[in-house]
């Protein structure tokens, strides 16, 4: 067939359906390797999933590191240019380390099974990133933190302590709120609220600064 007599509309309808069959294989992959881990699922696995045929994969992944680049990916891209657009308007401390917080308990509660699945599988992210998921999560962070002092919202401190004290917070706290989006999946957006407001306040004023926030029962 001559591609250069496609009409537009047809060359649309088969860019629209790459599209969905990448999305079908992206979400039976995420599935697949939570319910049985990265090292126990198989390409067959997954394609069982869907709907295609079992070389319709091969369109759109080249193997299973593929697929898992392909999904960790996207989410620290969308993350990671989320929490930097939020750093930098901040106009306050306090704005800008909730926002920062925010920003990831929001993602890893919108998506907790790429979060969980990252942290099951660290060797497998070492092997692709060269890092674990949280590494990859605040890539930015120190170029941000370094930009925060400049503009005066954050002391002229050690950066990398600062950020390794960014990092300790967050590692389990987003796991945590991974795993109580899974279980209550309503309640997301406000847990995410209520872990960032928790991590800031940490952040800020220590225990004290806890002492004021409403008791959970």
């Amino acid at each position: 067939m001559d591609m250069l007599n496609l009409k537009p509309e047809t060359t649309g309808k088969r860019a629209l359906n790459r599209l969905r069959n990448r999305r079908a294989i992206l979400v039976a992959a995420r599935d697949c390797f939570q319910e049985n881990g990265y090292d126990n699922s198989s390409i067959r696995d997954i394609v069982r999933r869907t709907n295609l045929a079992s070389g319709t994969f091969y369109n759109y992944f080249s193997d299973k590191q593929d697929i898992f680049a392909a999904l960790l990916t996207d989410f620290l891209t969308s993350l990671n240019d989320d929490m930097t657009a939020r750093r930098n308007s901040a106009t306050s401390t306090k704005e800008l380390i909730y926002s920062t917080y925010h920003a990831l308990y929001c993602a890893t509660a919108k998506d907790p099974a790429i979060y969980e699945l990252a942290h099951q599988n660290q060797r497998a992210l070492r092997n692709l990133f060269g890092s674990d998921i949280l590494g990859l999560t605040l890539l930015s962070l120190e170029q941000d933190v370094r930009s925060a002092m400049e503009r005066g919202l954050l002391p002229q401190t050690d950066p990398e302590y600062l950020c390794a004290t960014f990092f300790g917070v967050a590692y389990d706290m987003s796991l945590l709120v991974a795993r109580k989006a899974r279980t209550c999946p309503n309640g997301i957006q406000g847990e995410a609220e209520r872990a960032a407001k928790f991590s800031t306040d940490l952040f800020l004023g220590g225990l004290p600064a806890l002492g004021t926030l409403p008791s959970q029962s």
